[in-house]
């Protein structure tokens, strides 16, 4: 069954969210050190120099996912009405989301939480990350989806 997306759910995971993944493609893939020392926090030190050569594969790696991540999700979820699709998408993204925040964990648990230390890294890996896991459980959840009624026929 197909239903019509509400128009924040289409705005966030169709527009925001994949320009987001592509902001995060370019700086890992075309701007390394900058991606690299935005990833300190408290008293880690930034990087003097450019990153060792495996250091750049595993970037321009990441970057990579970025890129597919940001046209799977806009490509699939911009295909379709049908709420399994896009159900079974988003569920794999918010595990994603919680294995993204797991990335953060070397830099302590205060990055979770000390909203006023963060710097842009910070904002795009935890903050708007907080804010599209809850835009996915959200939808996932149903809210803003319809009555009762509306979601059993889907």
């Amino acid at each position: 069954m197909s239903v019509t997306i509400p128009f924040p759910y289409r705005l966030f995971f169709l527009y925001i969210e994949p320009v987001s993944a592509l902001a995060g493609a370019y700086y890992a893939a075309f701007r390394p050190q900058d991606y690299l020392n935005d990833l300190s926090f408290g008293s880690t030190s930034p990087m003097q120099t450019l990153p060792p050569t495996q250091t750049t594969m595993a970037l321009l790696q990441l970057a990579n996912l970025y890129l597919l991540f940001a046209l799977n999700e806009h490509f699939v979820l911009s295909s379709t009405n049908s709420m399994k699709t896009w159900r079974r998408l988003l569920a794999g993204l918010l595990i994603a989301d919680f294995g993204h925040l797991i990335t953060m964990g070397p830099l302590g648990y205060d990055i979770f939480w000390r909203v006023w230390d963060w710097n842009a890294m910070a904002w795009g890996s935890v903050g708007f990350v907080y804010m599209g896991a809850s835009m996915r459980m959200c939808f996932l959840a149903g809210v803003g989806l319809g009555n009762e009624s509306e979601k059993k026929k889907t």
